[in-house]
């Protein structure tokens, strides 16, 4: 009996990394800009620090694509595993993380119950850009945006937030 139950438990570890692994191959849909073309890809890696009690950080592979509009981000761990998906449509927003889904009436809503903070996300778009919008209680710097570094900090209101992406040519 004891080697049965040794084998249904290898069995089912054996099935449940299998599933993750699945899940971790699944791509979302990616959106389309206005106009129908495809919309703008990013990938690389995001570096989040929330100055909260206590401190949360988040470390993550990030695919992020689409516009303020409508769009997705994808944050995977480092073996490729998804660890939050986010989507994001004119007056509908959902997040995916740990097999459930939840659905918001705002990005800005979706991005504090995700992250913990609002990332300005229109302004995420345009600095990505290499535009300089200017966000109240933030500071950017895009000096190093053509080596694919981006930096920003919320600096008001508190929790103080560092956020870091550096990006895939």
């Amino acid at each position: 009996m004891v080697a049965a139950m040794g084998h249904s438990r290898w069995a089912l570890v054996t099935a449940l990394t299998m599933v993750l692994m699945l899940g971790a191959c699944a791509t979302p849909e990616r959106p389309q800009t206005r106009g129908g073309a495809p919309a703008k890809n990013w990938h690389g890696r995001l570096g989040l620090r929330i100055e909260s009690s206590p401190v949360q950080s988040l470390s993550a592979t990030l695919d992020l694509s689409g516009d303020a509009q409508a769009g997705d981000l994808l944050l995977s761990g480092p073996l490729g595993t998804a660890l939050l998906a986010l989507s994001w449509r004119p007056g509908r927003a959902t997040m995916q993380r740990n097999g459930q889904s939840r659905e918001y009436n705002s990005v800005s809503a979706l991005m504090q119950d995700a992250l913990g903070a609002d990332l300005p996300l229109a302004a995420l778009f345009a600095w990505l850009a290499g535009e300089e919008a200017a966000v109240e209680g933030w500071q950017v710097d895009l000096s190093q945006l053509s080596k694919g570094r981006l930096s920003a900090r919320r600096v008001g209101p508190a929790p103080a937030v560092d956020l870091r992406l550096m990006l895939e040519p």
